[in-house]
C-alpha cells in the first residue's frame, strides 16, 4: 500500500463569527455610524427602484438590497486613502466609502445628513440617472462609479473585470510607500473567472496589499452557485494561492468589521493579500424590484429566512439592547435618510407639464450636452506642450551604428533613469539578457523592482498596468510578446483600458505603454504573428505608434511615455537587427502626429507603416513609378496626419496602402474607408490595397509565405495602381 500523507494549506481558513461580547464590545461611535450608512445606502437604492419603475433610469438599477451588511462592515474600519473598486451591483459600495469620506468623524444618528453627505447622494443620483452633474458626468451611470478623491476606483459592468484593476492600484500603494489598501468587491460567479484567479495568483506572489472580497450572494442572476461549482464555500479559491481567507456572515456587519480588521492588520504589515468571503443575500432580482421567486428560482421561504437575519435590524435590536438607541430615535434615522433622497431626487427632476398627476421627468437643463459625446475619448495632449521635437533631416549630432533593437533598450534605459514612476513589466523581460529579443536589455540589473517578470497571465498584468495607470502614481510600460496574445486579455485592453477615461467622465488620465511585436515570417504560426494596428485603429481610446527607423523609435517612445493616454507601440522582429542609426541624443520627440515623407513623387501615393515602409521602397525602385511613400508613424484615427496625406492625394490622386497582415484584421480596411470619404474628389480611382491574405500565417514555410505581404505583392499593387491610371509597364 503507498503510504500518503495528509498535506495543509499554506495560509489559514477560517470561518469568523461576532459574539454577544463583542457587541457589548463595540464602539457606540462605530455602531452608530454602521447604522446610519446602511439606513441612507437602503432608502437611496429603495429610492433608485422607483425612479426606475417610472423610467427615470436608463438602462439597469442592480440593487444591492439586503447586502449592505458586508460594504457597510467592510469599508467602514478603511482610512480615507485606502481604496475600493467593484461589480456591476456596486451602489453600496460606492455609497459606503463615499459617505465615509464625506463624513471621516462618524455619523451623528440624530443629526445625519450633514451637507457633505447630502452632496454625495445628489451626485450619486444623478450618475445613475445619467446627468451632468454626476461623479462620471453621467456617462458611467449605475454601474461604472467612480470618484478618486474619496478612494472610490470605480464599479465595473464585467464580471471581475475590475479586479486586475485593483491590484494595480494597491501595486502602486505597497511601491509608493505606504501602508494604504485596496479592496476588491466582486460577486460568486465572478470567483469562476481566470482574470480573478490569475490576479489572486499574482497578488500573492508580488505580497500586494489586495483584499478580495467575495460578496456570496448564492445566484448569478438565476443560476445557484451549487451548480456552477463543486466547492460553493467560495473563500476557498485562496487556498491554491497562499492566501489566508475568513469566511464571515455578511448579514452581521459588526462580524464583517471584525473580519476585515484581521486581514487589514495581515495586509498592513506587508503580508500580502487576503481573502474575505461574506455570506449575504439580495433581496430583488438581478434586476429591479421583483423578488427572485417571482421568477421562479428562489422560494419564498428562503428569502423570508433571509429577511428575518436583515443587517438594519440587526444593529438596530444590538443598539437597543444595549440602550444606545429607543424605537423612535431609529424611525427617526430612517426617515432622515428617506427625506435625504427625496430631496436629491426633487433637485434633479419636476412635474413633467406635459402628463398628469404625479408623474415626474428630469429636469432637462440636467442632461449633459450632446456635445459632450466624444470628448475625453483621449487627452488633449497638453503634456506635450513645450516638448523638444526633432526629425532625423534636422539632427546635426554625432549617431552611431546599431540595431534597432538596441534603440529599443536604449531609450528605455534613458527613461526608467530620469524618471522613476516608469515600471516595466511582461514576460521573461527581466530574463534571458533583455527578453526574447533584447527589447529590455540591461534594465533589470540597473533597475531593481522596477522590471516585473510576470506570470503568464495576460489579464491579471494588462490590467494591473491599467490599474497603475490610472492610479498615476507609476507609469506601466506592459509588453506583449506576441499579438495575438492581447486576445486573451482582451476585456482589460479593451473594456478596461481603452474605455477607462472616457467612460468615467473624460478626466483622469490613463498613461500606459503596451508594447508587442510583429512577427510574420518567423514561422511561429497562427497565434503568434498577427498585426494588431487594425484591432486598435477601431477601438477608442487608444493611440497607435509604429516606427520603422530607429530614430523614430527613440522619438516616438519618448512621446509616448509623456502622453496621459493608452499608447500601444507596435514594433517588427524583420526590423530588430537592422542596422541603423542611432543618435547619441536620447531625449527628443518625434512631433505628434506628424507622418514622414521618405520619397516624393507623382504618380500614386503609398502608406505604410513598420517594415513594409523598406519593402515599399524596394517595390517603387524595381517599378519605376513616381510614388510618394509616406511613413505614418501614428495610426489611430486622432493621431493620424491627415493634413499629409491629403496633400499628397491632391497631387497624385491615387492611394495605394500597404500592409503585411491578414485581411480580416486589416488596418487598411479602415484607413481605405476614411481616406475615401475625406478625399474622394481627388481620387481618380478606388484606393488600392496591398494585404496578405484572408487567412492567418501558417507554420508551413510555403504557406505561411503565401499568407503574407512582401515586396513582390507591393510590386503588383503598384502596376495595379498603373494599369488604373490607363498606363502600362
Amino acid at each position: 500500500m503507498p503510504k500518503t500523507i495528509k498535506l495543509h494549506p499554506a495560509a489559514p481558513w477560517v470561518k469568523l463569527t461576532s459574539t454577544p461580547a463583542d457587541w457589548r464590545n463595540a464602539d457606540p461611535g462605530l455602531l452608530a455610524t454602521m447604522l446610519g450608512q446602511l439606513h441612507l445606502i437602503r432608502t437611496f437604492e429603495e429610492g433608485v427602484l422607483e425612479l426606475a419603475a417610472a423610467g427615470l433610469v436608463h438602462g439597469p438599477a442592480h440593487s444591492s438590497i439586503g447586502q449592505e451588511g458586508g460594504a457597510v462592515g467592510s469599508i467602514v474600519g478603511l482610512r480615507p486613502t485606502d481604496a475600493v473598486n467593484g461589480s456591476h451591483r456596486g451602489h453600496h459600495q460606492f455609497l459606503a466609502k463615499a459617505l465615509s469620506y464625506a463624513a471621516p468623524g462618524g455619523l451623528d444618528l440624530a443629526e445625519l445628513v450633514t451637507p457633505e453627505i447630502q452632496r454625495v447622494l445628489q451626485r450619486t443620483l444623478a450618475e445613475i440617472l445619467g446627468l451632468a452633474q454626476g461623479f462620471s458626468n453621467g456617462r458611467g451611470g449605475s454601474m461604472h462609479l467612480k470618484w478618486s478623491e474619496a478612494g472610490a476606483l470605480g464599479t465595473n459592468a464585467i464580471v471581475g473585470g475590475g479586479v486586475p484593476l485593483a491590484a494595480g492600484h494597491a501595486w502602486n500603494q505597497r511601491h509608493g510607500g505606504t501602508s494604504d489598501v485596496s479592496v476588491s468587491y466582486f460577486g460568486d460567479g465572478a470567483t469562476n473567472i481566470g482574470s480573478v484567479l490569475e490576479t489572486m495568483n499574482l497578488a500573492s506572489a508580488w505580497k500586494l496589499p489586495l483584499c478580495f472580497f467575495i460578496e456570496n450572494n448564492l445566484y448569478a442572476v438565476s443560476t445557484h452557485v451549487s451548480e456552477v461549482t463543486r466547492e460553493p464555500r467560495l473563500s476557498a479559491r485562496a487556498l491554491g494561492f497562499g492566501i489566508p481567507s475568513w469566511r464571515v456572515d455578511g448579514m452581521d456587519p459588526l462580524a464583517v468589521h471584525l473580519a476585515m480588521e484581521q486581514a487589514l492588520e495581515y495586509m498592513r504589515a506587508g503580508n500580502g493579500p487576503a481573502v474575505i468571503e461574506a455570506e449575504v443575500y439580495r433581496y430583488f432580482h438581478q434586476n429591479g424590484s421583483y423578488p427572485g421567486s417571482a421568477f421562479g428560482y428562489r422560494s419564498k421561504d428562503e428569502e423570508r429566512s433571509w429577511r428575518d437575519r436583515d443587517p438594519i435590524e440587526r444593529v438596530e435590536t444590538e443598539l437597543r439592547g444595549r440602550g444606545l438607541l429607543q424605537e423612535e430615535a431609529a424611525v427617526a434615522v430612517r426617515a432622515q435618510a428617506q427625506a435625504a433622497f427625496r430631496q436629491a431626487a426633487d433637485a434633479l427632476t419636476e412635474p413633467d407639464p406635459d402628463a398628469n398627476g404625479d408623474v415626474r421627468r428630469i429636469r432637462p437643463e440636467l442632461w449633459p450636452e450632446p456635445a459632450f459625446v466624444d470628448v475625453g475619448i483621449r487627452g488633449d495632449l497638453s503634456e506635450l506642450e513645450g516638448a523638444r521635437t526633432l526629425e532625423r533631416a534636422e539632427y546635426t549630432g554625432a549617431t552611431k551604428q546599431g540595431k534597432f533593437v538596441d534603440a529599443v533598450a536604449g531609450v528605455m534605459d534613458r527613461r526608467m533613469a530620469e524618471d522613476e514612476r516608469i515600471v516595466v513589466m511582461g514576460e521573461d523581460i527581466h530574463r534571458l539578457k533583455g527578453g526574447t529579443n533584447g527589447a529590455t536589455k540591461g534594465l533589470a540589473e540597473k533597475y531593481p523592482g522596477r522590471v516585473l517578470g510576470t506570470p503568464i497571465s495576460e489579464n491579471a498584468f494588462a490590467g494591473l498596468g491599467g490599474g497603475m495607470a490610472l492610479d498615476g502614481r507609476f507609469r506601466p510600460v506592459v509588453e506583449f510578446m506576441y499579438p495575438d496574445f492581447l486576445w486573451v486579455a482582451a476585456d482589460q485592453v479593451f473594456n478596461q483600458i481603452g474605455k477607462a477615461r472616457h467612460m468615467f467622465g473624460g478626466g483622469d488620465g490613463v498613461p500606459l505603454v503596451l508594447r508587442t511585436k510583429v512577427a510574420m515570417g518567423s514561422g511561429y504560426g497562427s497565434q503568434h504573428l498577427m498585426d494588431p494596428a487594425g484591432i486598435f485603429a477601431t477601438s477608442p481610446g487608444w493611440r497607435i505608434m509604429a516606427a520603422s527607423t530607429p530614430f523614430d523609435y527613440i522619438g516616438l517612445m519618448n512621446t509616448a511615455l509623456a502622453l496621459e493616454d493608452p499608447v500601444l507601440m507596435i514594433e517588427h522582429v524583420d526590423l530588430y537587427a537592422e542596422p541603423g542609426e542611432i543618435p547619441e541624443d536620447w531625449d527628443y520627440h518625434i512631433p505628434f502626429g506628424k507622418a514622414a515623407v521618405r520619397r516624393t513623387g507623382a504618380d500614386v501615393t503609398v502608406l505604410s507603416y513598420l517594415s513594409m515602409v523598406h519593402r515599399s521602397a524596394e517595390a517603387i525602385a524595381q517599378t519605376g513609378v513616381d510614388a510618394e511613400l509616406i511613413d505614418l508613424r501614428f495610426l489611430d484615427r486622432a493621431s493620424l496626419d491627415w493634413d499629409t496625406i491629403g496633400a499628397s492625394i491632391r497631387k497624385t490622386n491615387g492611394v495605394l496602402i500597404v500592409e503585411e497582415g491578414a485581411q480580416g484584421t486589416s488596418y487598411g480596411g479602415w484607413l481605405a474607408d476614411e481616406i475615401q470619404r475625406r478625399f474622394f474628389d481627388w481620387l481618380d480611382q478606388p484606393v488600392q490595397r496591398v494585404t496578405g491574405a484572408e487567412s492567418a500565417p501558417s507554420i508551413s514555410k510555403v504557406l505561411e509565405r503565401a499568407a503574407i505581404a512582401r515586396t513582390e505583392e507591393v510590386v503588383a499593387g503598384l502596376e495595379r495602381v498603373r494599369a488604373g491610371f490607363g498606363k502600362v509597364s
